[in-house]
């Protein structure tokens, strides 16, 4: 049976594809106001708005290529059972090749319905539209967890959290939930990786090892020593 390796990737990983981050300098913050494009409030005052900032974002991941470090992720099946839990709502794992992925906040590429969130469809070409409609007849919203919103899957990462043999995070910190939360879910003395340059304030984390690097350097390092 293959060792269980989970991973946790952040918006950092997608950035090296150049996928603008939320809370970068350069962030798509910079054009719009969080509360009217990514709330639910947002969506009830102007759901043309939500859907034109869902439809550029959309486009330019359709546009974005994965990186070496999601290849690098994708290698690692070869010899591990490898599931990513990841914040991104970008498609580059699978794209990559990863066969495992739980989205926390859900995926740009898919709509689902506003009257029954189980009815979930795939959104063919890169936008969204007022109009388009569920099979029962109500609008479509994109497939995100938006801000305010219950998190679905939070307790399955929490499991998987749980049965991991190892643990890597790369894209993000363990200073930043929910990252920082699934700690607490670990195995103890589990071998556990965070590949962050700025990394900072983890001492207190039993068989850490820090890398500083961005996911694109450290993450293909890390995988070849694991597949040794």
């Amino acid at each position: 049976m293959k060792t269980k390796l989970v991973v946790f990737t952040g918006a950092g990983i997608s950035a090296e594809s150049g996928i603008k981050t939320f809370r970068g300098s350069d962030g798509l913050w910079e054009e719009y106001n969080i509360n009217d494009v990514a709330t639910p409030q947002g969506w009830e005052k102007n759901n043309a708005l939500v859907l034109d900032f869902y439809n550029k974002r959309r486009r330019q991941i359709l546009e974005a290529e994965p990186n070496k470090a999601h290849y690098a992720l994708a290698a690692l099946e070869k010899k591990y059972d490898v599931l990513i839990i990841t914040q991104n709502i970008d498609d580059l794992h699978e794209r990559a090749g990863s066969e495992n992925v739980l989205h926390l906040h859900g995926e740009i590429l898919k709509s689902r319905s506003t009257t029954d969130p189980s009815l979930i469809y795939k959104i063919k070409g890169s936008e969204l539209n007022i109009g388009d409609k569920c099979e029962r007849g109500s609008q479509l919203r994109p497939h995100i967890v938006w801000f305010g919103e219950n998190v679905p899957e939070m307790e399955n990462a929490y499991l998987c959290a749980d049965q991991s043999e190892i643990f890597i995070v790369t894209g993000t910190s363990l200073e930043v939930y929910p990252a920082a939360g699934l700690i607490n879910y670990l195995p103890r003395n589990i071998p556990k990786y965070l590949i962050d340059p700025g990394a900072v304030n983890v001492s207190g984390i039993n068989n850490l090892t820090v890398i500083k690097e961005n996911a694109g350097i450290g993450l293909p390092k890390l995988a070849d020593e694991l597949l040794k």
